[in-house]
C-alpha cells in the first residue's frame, strides 16, 4: 500500500515522497519558540499555527495517535540564492500539491493528518482569533507548528533534506493510522 501512497504522491506533483516512521519525529520547544519571532508573520495570526493550533503537548497526542506517514517533497532550482520568483514558485506549487494529494490520500484515510510547510492558506484571511476556522477538517499545519525539526524528520527516515546548491525544498507529510 506504501508504494501505491508514494506514486500518488508523485502523480500529485511531488518532487520526492518516502515513508516516515512517527516513532522518529521528537517535537521540540525549541522549533516552537521559533515561531514567536513571526517571521512568517502567522503567529498569533491563523487558526493552524500557536497558540491556536495547541500547546506541543496537545500536539504529541495528535501526532502520536499515528503510527506510519509519508513524508512529502517539492524541490526547486533556483537560478542563483536569490531567485526569489523560483522559491514563491516551488512553495506554491508545494501547497497546490499538498492540497491535491490531501484530497485524494483523504479518500483512502479519512482520519489522517495532513501537515505542510507554512501557514494554512485554505481561506484568503483567517478567522482567528474572532472567529472558528470555516473549514476545520481541511485545515494545515506546518511541520514547525506542531514542534518538528524538518531537517531531523527527514533524516531520520532516510529522506534528503538537501539537493545541493541552487535548490530550495519544501517538506510536508501526512500521518496515517
Amino acid at each position: 500500500m506504501m508504494k501505491h501512497i508514494k506514486d500518488l504522491a508523485l502523480r500529485c506533483g511531488f518532487s520526492q515522497a518516502g515513508e516516515l516512521n512517527v516513532d522518529t519525529i521528537t517535537v521540540r520547544e525549541e522549533v516552537r519558540a521559533a515561531c514567536t519571532q513571526n517571521k512568517c508573520k502567522a503567529y498569533s495570526a491563523n487558526w493552524s499555527c500557536p497558540p491556536a493550533c495547541g500547546t506541543l503537548d496537545a500536539c504529541e497526542v495528535r501526532i502520536r495517535a499515528y503510527k506510519k506517514g509519508i513524508l512529502l517533497q517539492t524541490t526547486g532550482l533556483l537560478e542563483d540564492s536569490f531567485d526569489y520568483e523560483t522559491m514563491e514558485k516551488t512553495g506554491k506549487n508545494h501547497k497546490e500539491n499538498l492540497t491535491k494529494f490531501a484530497k485524494e490520500i483523504r479518500n483512502l484515510y479519512p482520519s489522517c493528518l495532513v501537515i505542510g510547510a507554512g501557514a494554512c492558506m485554505r481561506c484568503g484571511t483567517c478567522t482567528y482569533p474572532d472567529a472558528p476556522c470555516r473549514f476545520p477538517t481541511d485545515m494545515i499545519s506546518s511541520m514547525e507548528a506542531l514542534g518538528m525539526l524538518v531537517s531531523d524528520v527527514c533524516k531520520d527516515n532516510n529522506l534528503p533534506y538537501y539537493y545541493g546548491p541552487n535548490t530550495l525544498t519544501y517538506t510536508g507529510c501526512v500521518l496515517l493510522e
